[in-house]
């Protein structure tokens, strides 16, 4: 019921329990628990984000039980042809916008698929940043390794490491 209700969470992080340094086509068509830490699967967002305008809300609690949340006023994936490439909006919230300098228009990435623009790492793939829509450089990594620290949200305030819950939600506009 956050925010009004009527959101549809496609990725949640809890404790840890899930390995999400996995592969494209666990990516694809989602691993994890609905009542537990997952990954819907990028065919399925990409259905739902492609059927109508949707916005994009992030929760975050860091490491001190602080929550933040940030919100995008428009959010899209593209289909797997297009490696699921990321389309977001305005930013509002308090936790910092760190989705739209590196990973707007980005495609995704993940080990076994190096689709970000830079030549000399494979951020999909290197250890701990986890699969994501990466660019040259980064400002965020929700699917990274849980206990080290790679949940990583560059602009929330205070420590942008050891986040230790994130939930990304849409919900049609």
């Amino acid at each position: 019921m956050t925010d009004g209700g009527g959101w549809t969470v496609f990725q949640r992080r809890v404790d840890g329990s899930v390995d999400f340094h996995v592969y494209w086509d666990d990516y694809k068509n989602g691993f994890g628990s609905p009542d537990h830490e997952l990954w819907m699967g990028n065919e399925k967002l990409y259905s739902l984000t492609n059927q109508k305008r949707y916005q994009l809300r992030i929760d975050f609690v860091n490491e001190y039980g602080a929550p933040y949340y940030a919100k995008y006023d428009f959010f899209r994936i593209n289909n797997e042809v297009n490696n699921y490439r990321l389309t977001i909006g305005t930013y509002s919230g308090d936790a910092g916008d760190s989705l739209t300098s590196y990973h707007n228009n980005e495609d995704f990435s993940t080990r076994d698929e190096d689709n970000d623009d830079n030549s000399y790492y494979s951020w999909g793939g290197y250890y701990g940043y986890g699969p994501w829509w990466y660019g040259y450089y980064y400002d965020s990594a929700l699917n990274g390794d849980y206990d080290d620290g790679y949940i990583y949200w560059y602009n929330l305030p205070g420590s942008n490491y050891y986040i230790k819950f994130t939930e990304m939600k849409v919900r049609p506009v």
